[in-house]
């Protein structure tokens, strides 16, 4: 089993940040040689290399530079937590935490988080990126207070309202040939280029999605390659391994070296928000109210059921 320590991961990025050994053990305050030594145990324990080291300043491999926006996403992931713990010490300020998966995670939430935490100051408000089925046992649990999702998934304690259908849009290295072609790609054609799905796991998840939208227009990918996380897929694409199927809010994402086209064939993603029935705090009806008013600033339409529980504050 592999097993990978927080401490590991900070002399990675110091190494791979400052790009020489001797800087690094500087910045950490220790010697390079057991810098380096921890560094070679880490390459080991993945089983690949991370640095080309003949070269000058050090450069990422290709390995190593999927391992940079990995560990990156860990090590702030952990000072986030540090943080909130620290937080609710010393403030004991009441939580209200958002659960979502990957998929939702460029469809207007920071905004919405960032609108929400003014109008609520009094309240510690939380993210966590949870699969599915994860989400509802939270939900159930109390551990989280409203879900982000593209799966439907039926409990009689947890209502689910679609906010919007989403179109699908297909991304693609910059490199690749179809980047040639203009704005817009037709399905048979992706069908026949290696298809890059996320998440892997847990399921069912977005990957589902996609399989089922492409099945619904009676066809199949010829190749399949699943991996774990969007930014994955996305690194992916840029190496010109294959495309990737996405929602149209990751055009957002910023990367330089990847290009979405539209599908000639129309496919969508629905946008699911999903809380506890008997949910009826007036963080959750603000926030619904809040979350109805950037839908229209951003002039995206509303689903009826959205509409009217958004105008209401969560009320039926």
């Amino acid at each position: 089993m592999l097993n990978i320590d927080i401490r590991q991961l900070r002399y990675f990025l110091a190494v791979a940040n400052e790009r020489s050994f001797t800087r690094a053990a500087e910045r950490l305050h220790m010697a390079q040689p057991p810098l380096s030594k921890r560094i070679q145990e880490l390459e080991a324990a993945l089983g690949v290399t991370l640095f080309e080291r003949e070269s000058r300043p050090l450069r990422l491999t290709v390995a190593g530079q999927l391992m940079y926006e990995q560990a990156n996403m860990v090590v702030r992931g952990m000072q986030q937590l540090q943080t909130s713990m620290q937080r609710m010490a010393v403030r004991q300020a009441p939580r209200f935490v958002f659960g979502l998966v990957p998929s939702t995670l460029y469809a207007g939430l920071p905004e919405v988080i960032r609108r929400f935490r003014e109008i609520v100051p009094h309240v510690d408000v939380g993210l966590a990126e949870m699969g599915s089925e994860e989400q509802m046992a939270a939900l159930n649990d109390r551990r989280i207070d409203i879900g982000f999702d593209r799966i439907l998934i039926e409990d009689p304690n947890v209502r689910h309202i679609v906010t919007r259908d989403e179109p699908l849009v297909a991304a693609v290295s910059r490199n690749h040939q179809l980047a040639e072609g203009g704005a817009c790609v037709d399905l048979a054609t992706l069908c026949k280029t290696p298809l890059i799905l996320y998440p892997s796991e847990p399921r069912p998840s977005f990957a589902d999605l996609v399989l089922s939208a492409i099945a619904a227009h009676g066809m199949t990918p010829e190749h399949v390659q699943e991996v774990r996380e969007l930014q994955t897929a996305l690194v992916m694409v840029a190496a010109d391994i294959g495309i990737c199927i996405v929602p149209q809010s990751v055009r957002h994402h910023g990367r330089s070296d990847v290009l979405f086209l539209d599908i000639v064939e129309p496919m969508t993603a629905p946008l699911i928000i999903r809380f506890r029935k008997d949910d009826g705090s007036a963080e959750l009806g603000s926030l619904l109210e809040l979350y109805g008013q950037l839908y229209r600033e951003w002039e995206w339409p509303l689903a009826p059921e959205f509409a009217h529980v958004a105008n209401r504050g969560g009320g039926v």
